[in-house]
């Protein structure tokens, strides 16, 4: 009787990872897809999760593909970056958003946050056009942005109020600009920081 071949080992899951599958339920459960009990569950799977065998199905059942069957799958390490989109929205409360990694810049950012730590890591991000538009709708908490060299802030259109807001032009390294980080909208009682530093490896 033949013996079947060794499976292969279980692909082990990233930070990255993780952090992206609890991006996707704190999205679910802020629309309402997900009731506060599931939401935990998942929440303290996903913090447990080894594998990426572990992560998927925790959201499978999220990220399903318009007038289909079938559940996408995730953008996990190594898949391509998705196609630009137009508008990326991100609305949360009371908690934490984070996106880094290989991900494609929208043209536009909606950030609708209250007393949130939001932190959008641009360093690996595949950029889309030579200017993205960030519009805040914040109130309260942290925005942190994490920059490469050559992209710079201009921060003109930000109505600021009650709020600390900490901004250089660029990396000061005279790198040639690559891309226009434009800052619109407005922040109440919270703060925003810049940082550069080179691409990871």
């Amino acid at each position: 009787m033949p013996v079947d071949p060794p499976s292969s080992p279980a692909l082990r899951a990233s930070d990255a990872e993780r952090d992206r599958v609890i991006e996707l339920l704190h999205a679910a459960v802020a629309d309402g897809r997900l009731d506060a009990v599931e939401f935990d569950e998942r929440l303290n799977a996903a913090l447990a999760a080894r594998t990426i065998d572990e992560l998927t199905p925790l959201v499978t059942d999220l990220v399903a593909a318009p007038g289909g069957d079938r559940a996408l799958a995730l953008p996990f390490a190594g898949t391509p970056a998705e196609p630009a989109a137009e508008l990326l929205t991100i609305k949360e409360r009371h908690g934490s958003v984070r996106r880094d990694g290989r991900w494609t810049l929208p043209h536009r950012i909606t950030l609708r946050t209250a007393w949130c730590n939001v932190l959008l890591d641009l360093t690996s991000a595949v950029r889309s056009a030579p200017e993205l538009v960030i519009e805040l709708r914040v109130n309260g908490g942290n925005v942190e942005l994490v920059l490469a060299p050559g992209m710079v802030v201009n921060a003109n259109e930000l109505s600021v109020r009650h709020s600390l807001v900490a901004i250089s032009r660029d990396a000061g390294d005279n790198a040639p600009e690559t891309l226009e980080v434009r800052l619109v909208g407005r922040m109440r009682h919270g703060r925003l920081d810049t940082r550069w530093q080179a691409p990871r490896r």
